[in-house]
């Protein structure tokens, strides 16, 4: 294992408890896990030390966006918000609000979204996104249970915070708008005895001479909920030290295997700031000094946006980088014979290198400008560092991004109970392909055996469930400390994602060790180890695998890939646009055959091959709330949206 270092033996099966293999570390910590530095206590330093070296240095921008034009991107400097976040801070604290209390943030990326959360560090008070594509009651949960007393809101969301106001204005006493707020809206929130203000109106309320609370490392930074995929979200409580040790790490691993970020690097903001991974990105970007550009929140103009900033690392998940892919090679097939030819051996030529063993800029430097340059531009033109995380990146889009991007591309494992990214894959290293590669320096991991899913940690080649211990992880779910003694045990915290070390030492996601359940026979079915296997079949884009207890076999709802059907359909004389292609029995026919050639070839078990599909044309979304917004699937939300289909398709197979 060229990548990681034993650090503690194995440890067998006793008292109940399964047995688990040996802990390890990456290579890029063999002496120990990386430490903090000495006074360093709080995130805020990363601001107030950059605002200091870099004042006048571009920090946030948007583009202003009138009804006729798009203009280009606007920025506020390193100076400006240090000082807003210092005014908003000293505001925050006049309406009673004391270090350690909380304060939501309900809204889209933009400037104001950083603003709230530096004036919240500055002052110890510990910030509580809420998800831009959290519903009503959720919002309202969260405000609840965190106990929040003042929460900055996006305009246009206004409305929902409103509207489940007299089931929260116990807590909640002040909302601040991002931009401006209506005289209605005021007097309806007043009539509850709660005040609102607009951004101008409440930075009014502060100064700049404020003295700061003292911090610690130990205060809690943030209460960030995670948008469970069952029952009530989760409140992940992370402190200032995590949080910190977090951003170091990815310092370090940069440092160490690529290229750290400078004042001259900048990044390109689209995955919600409420989620951990996109938070964690932009705090190491502060620390840098580097420059962080606000996509205008529409996924058509994604492109657009970003080739106006021109950013120089760019983070994803999967979705979107399949998006750009198909994009791509539909162009390419488009350009004619002698084009895609061209392009095939150039993409072949560099690959074969890549796999030698060369590195991303030496693997074929003249095919880079002469063929691989556009794709580059598509993303800007200066990208140097690409991230996919949130879930898996399928392997031909990692390789396609691998090969054309001129750019290093690395996939990393996380949750927001790690603190984001607690694996990754080194951008270089192209046998880690496939694989979300090795601990970040703040951590230890280890396999745990799963004997009732036939895993074993002790085998020849490990497979478990993947255990974290170290300095980036969470402390514990707010006011749930049942469910926080269920997952860490011992210091380890079980992840219940199910790995397997490979010969390098890079780990493998494959499997899922709660999505697991019984057939009527006595089966036990591991689905996502089974969707995974299916969604190699290129006609489709997303499975749903389903099965229960009462029933001895498995059906699935699909979302067809859109040009595979239609040119299907047009070679088979089955007419139709695409709505009415996904009713017709021939192509649901031809969809399960497919996928039951997959099941041959990839060696699933009888009962884990599918006897009946559904095909919804729509891409499962998080609108019909059949998805989180990091594009896990809602397994609950699911049966209940698809139940109907469901019952009849049984009927239907029986």
């Amino acid at each position: 294992m060229d990548f990681i270092v034993k650090v503690e033996e194995s440890r067998p099966a006793a008292d109940g408890r399964p047995s688990a293999g040996p802990v390890y570390r990456s290579i890029y910590a063999k002496d120990g896990l990386m430490e903090l530095p000495e006074g360093l206590e709080s995130p805020w330093q990363f601001l107030s030390d950059s605002a200091k070296k870099y004042p006048n240095n571009p920090m946030l921008g948007r583009r202003q966006v009138t009804e006729t034009k798009v203009g280009p991107y606007i920025w506020l400097t390193y100076q400006e918000v240090h000082d807003a976040a210092l005014r908003m801070g000293s505001a925050i604290r006049s309406r009673g609000v004391n270090p350690g209390d909380r304060c939501g943030i309900f809204g889209s990326n933009c400037p104001q979204w950083l603003t709230a959360m530096e004036a919240c560090n500055s002052h110890a008070i510990t910030y509580v996104p809420l998800y831009d594509t959290l519903g009503a009651n959720a919002v309202e949960f969260i405000i609840n249970h965190a106990e929040v007393s003042i929460a900055f809101v996006q305009e246009n969301k206004i409305p929902a915070i409103l509207s489940c106001l007299p089931n929260c204005s116990t807590h909640l006493k002040t909302i601040v708008s991002f931009a401006n707020i209506s005289s209605t809206q005021k007097e309806e929130a007043e009539g509850l005895g709660v005040s609102c203000f607009s951004w101008e109106e409440f930075s009014q309320l502060g100064n700049l001479d404020c003295e700061l609370p003292p911090k610690q490392r130990t205060d809690i930074c943030t209460i960030m909920y995670t948008s469970g995929t069952t029952g009530e979200p989760k409140g992940v409580i992370i402190t200032n030290g995590a949080i910190m040790a977090e951003v170091l790490s990815v310092e370090q691993i940069l440092f160490l295997t690529d290229k750290v970020c400078t004042e001259e690097d900048s990044y390109f903001s689209f995955l919600p700031l409420a989620h951990i991974y996109d938070q964690i990105m932009e705090s190491y970007c502060i620390y840098k000094g580097s420059s962080i550009g606000f996509w205008r929140g529409d996924i058509r103009f994604l492109l657009e946006d970003l080739q106006e900033l021109r950013p120089t690392m760019f983070c994803g998940v999967p979705r979107v980088y399949d998006r750009i892919y198909t994009g791509v090679v539909n162009k390419v097939s488009s350009g004619g014979a002698l084009r895609k030819t061209l392009f095939q051996y150039a993409y072949n030529y560099k690959l074969a290198n890549l796999e030698k063993g060369l590195p991303q800029e030496k693997a074929a430097p003249l095919l880079d400008k002469l063929v691989f340059d556009k794709i580059k531009q598509a993303l800007g033109g200066r990208v140097r560092i690409l991230l996919s995380g949130a879930a898996p990146l399928p392997r031909h889009v990692e390789e396609f991004f691998r090969v054309t991007a001129c750019s290093t591309l690395s996939q990393g494992y996380g949750l927001t109970e790690s603190c984001g990214g607690c694996l990754t894959s080194i951008g270089n290293v192209f046998p880690m392909m496939g694989t979300v590669g090795v601990p970040m320096t703040t951590i230890e991991t280890r396999l745990e055996s799963v004997p009732e899913m036939g895993y074993d940690a002790l085998s020849s080649v490990p497979r478990g469930e993947i255990c974290l211990r170290g300095k980036s992880l969470f402390s514990g779910y707010h006011k749930q400390q049942d469910l926080t003694e269920e997952v860490l045990v011992d210091g380890w915290f079980h992840t219940g994602d199910i790995g397997e070390f490979q010969p390098n030492g890079a780990m493998k996601i494959i499997d899922r060790k709660k999505n697991i359940f019984k057939l009527s026979q006595g089966e036990y079915v591991a689905v996502e180890n089974i969707e995974s296997k299916y969604l190699q079949c290129p006609l489709i884009t997303s499975i749903w695998v389903y099965g229960n207890s009462f029933e001895s076999f498995l059906i699935a709802v699909v979302n067809p890939n859109n040009q595979a059907i239609e040119s299907w359909a047009e070679k088979n004389g089955v007419s139709g646009d695409f709505n009415s292609l996904c009713e017709h029995t021939r192509v649901k026919e031809y969809i399960l055959g497919e996928l039951n050639k997959i099941a041959k070839e990839k060696k699933l078990k009888g009962f884990e091959v599918i006897k009946a599909v559904h095909l919804d044309p729509e891409p499962f979304d998080m609108e019909r709330d059949l998805i989180t917004p990091t594009y896990k699937k809602k397994r609950p939300q699911l049966l209940k949206y698809y139940k109907e289909i469901i019952d009849n398709m049984y009927k239907s197979a029986k």
